[in-house]
């Protein structure tokens, strides 16, 4: 009976080696949903290939008059990348007022990005034809996407001298 109470002990040892080095190997092998490095690489080529439609937009802008002409015209604001996708902000203006404000990209991957879009899109429109410019309140809940809201209806704005 001595030499099966020795072996106890060394059976308890090896099974919880065993389960720590499992352990440690699951918490190891776990991956964020977004690896920060892609996204700041994506954010630089998001910005580059969306500069040439900013820029068509504002030209439009431009044949139209001065900054506070008169009838309507749309602009885009530029491609704002965030933790969760792309956000891009699109406007009518008609004599210098925002009468429609849209939301032309938006995350929108898996079910969780499109519900909690499905109501933050149309909160942020409402707040920026109230508001009339890009200081709005953000959307709780969806944080990212309203800051990318943001700053797109800002360069928006900025494209059509407002």
């Amino acid at each position: 009976m001595h030499a099966l109470k020795k072996n106890r002990p060394l059976r308890r040892v090896t099974l919880a080696a065993a389960t720590t080095v499992t352990g440690f190997v699951l918490l190891l092998s776990l991956k964020p949903h977004t690896p920060p490095a892609p996204a700041e690489a994506s954010s630089s080529v998001g910005r580059s290939s969306t500069a040439s439609p900013g820029g068509s937009s504002g030209s439009s802008a431009g044949t139209s008059g001065g900054s506070k002409s008169t009838g309507s015209r749309t602009v885009t604001g530029d491609t704002v990348q965030t933790r969760w996708g792309p956000v891009q902000v699109r406007i009518t203006l008609e004599d210098g007022r925002i009468t429609e404000s849209a939301a032309v990209a938006y995350p929108s991957e898996n079910p969780r990005d499109q519900e909690i879009n499905s109501y933050a899109i149309p909160q942020l429109r409402r707040e920026t034809l109230a508001a009339q410019s890009a200081q709005i309140d953000s959307v709780s809940g969806a944080t990212y996407t309203s800051d990318g809201y943001k700053q797109s209806l800002q360069s928006a704005l900025d494209s059509a001298g407002l």
